[in-house]
């Protein structure tokens, strides 16, 4: 009995043991602040940082030409929060390493010559082209290889930036990580028609392969802080920046594609001459395309709830019928001027369809769509387009003048 006993204790022992080996456990990790986690990336036109030129006079060099330089932001996981003993400055809790060069994957493979960290590409957040090289050079060729390669994730968000696109990697705010500061921007959409629904990776490779003008965000930067500011305009056929649309523009474009989830109207009352304030609660839009033999014309019909958020015209009865109707008829106005501003900068301007009405052609008269998309952006600035425009007021909050 003993003996059957000891048996039974060996086996448990040796099956434990076996099992133990089976376990991959941990034995290839790596501790997280020894990794590089790279959240944001920029595009600029070539310029050697003081730091490259002085690794190149001692011999870091090699064959190369300075046609773009790159910056990676990466998370500081050292970063604690405290104060560090070097003059009591707050730890940042990024850090952004510059490398110059004409290859995208040599400069990234040029970074692990500076820094101890593996590169981790899969928790890019943003990308930012500055104007100037999104000018000089293709998407399709920028992006070519994170749209090759599966380690950057396809929902990373990319931007257009006036100026340089590394300056929008910078903050003053303790403890921020600029890359997730965009993130979070882009999450104030309904607040507001000037930005544009989020184009990732994975949506801007569908852009191209469309053959279709399109938008991007546009940022701009001053001292640490950033602002979206209206949208850059990509041409279809060389995937290259076009030009820009300013905020009001960028608030016609959203009218017309009825995909603002918020925002404002300020215009001022016919009669007083005083400021008022529509607050958009929806938004509709309907593109209709019309054919006539050869000839191609639009309408595009605009309808919207919203509130009278502000009210200047102090001497007005904001609870009366007949002053609404006028601030209604104001901010159509005001609509109405917008979407016609950006109709005419599109058409004459840019010659670029990026409101989608090569989109409403291909899905209501698509043999008619087959004789002219290829050459859509040219035919487009010719066409006659008529917008109409039907604002509600529904609510109008709980004071206004009883005079």
């Amino acid at each position: 009995m003993k003996q059957k006993a000891n048996n039974s204790g060996f086996f448990l022992v040796l099956l434990s043991g076996l099992l133990l080996l089976s376990l991959t456990g941990c034995w290839s990790s790596h501790e997280i602040e020894d990794l590089g986690f790279e959240v944001g990336l920029a595009f600029d036109k070539g310029e050697e940082s003081t730091i490259e030129k002085k690794l190149e006079e001692q011999g870091g060099g090699y064959p190369k030409k300075d046609n773009i330089t790159m910056t990676y932001q990466f998370v500081n996981p050292r970063a604690t929060g405290t104060e560090s003993n070097k003059g009591g400055a707050q730890q940042k809790a990024y850090m952004n390493v510059s490398e110059t060069g004409d290859s995208v994957h040599q400069t990234i493979r040029e970074i692990s010559l500076r820094r101890d960290d593996p590169v981790i590409f899969q928790h890019t957040k943003v990308v930012i082209i500055s104007d100037h090289i999104a000018r000089t050079y293709s998407l399709e060729q920028l992006m070519d290889l994170y749209l090759r390669d599966n380690e950057v994730r396809p929902s990373c968000l990319v931007f257009i930036s006036k100026g340089q696109a590394r300056n929008i990697l910078e903050s003053k705010e303790p403890g921020e990580i600029p890359s997730f500061r965009l993130v979070g921007m882009v999450d104030n959409q309904y607040r507001t028609t000037k930005i544009l629904p989020p184009v990732s990776l994975a949506k801007l490779e569908g852009k191209m392969q469309s053959g279709s003008s399109f938008l991007l965000q546009n940022i701009i930067s001053a001292n640490g802080e950033v602002k979206f500011a209206g949208a850059a305009v990509m041409n279809g056929k060389t995937k290259k920046l076009r030009g820009f649309l300013n905020e009001r523009e960028l608030d016609g474009i959203a009218w017309i594609t009825g995909k603002g989830k918020g925002g404002l109207v300020k215009s001022f009352d016919e009669k007083t001459g005083q400021l008022v304030v529509y607050e958009i609660k929806s938004m509709n839009s309907r593109i209709t395309p019309h054919i006539d033999g050869n000839n191609i014309s639009f309408d595009v019909n605009i309808e919207s709830e919203g509130r009278l958020s502000e009210n200047w015209a102090m001497s007005e009865k904001a609870f009366e019928n007949e002053f609404l109707k006028r601030v209604e008829k104001a901010a159509e106005k005001e609509v109405k001027d917008s979407v016609n501003n950006v109709i005419e900068k599109m058409q004459k301007k840019y010659e670029a369809d990026v409101a989608g009405f090569g989109n409403e052609l291909r899905i209501k008269h698509p043999r008619t769509w087959e004789k002219v998309k290829k050459d859509w952006d040219e035919r487009f600035s010719e066409i006659p387009i008529k917008c109409n425009v039907k604002l509600t007021i529904t609510d109008y909050g709980t004071s206004g003048s009883n005079k």
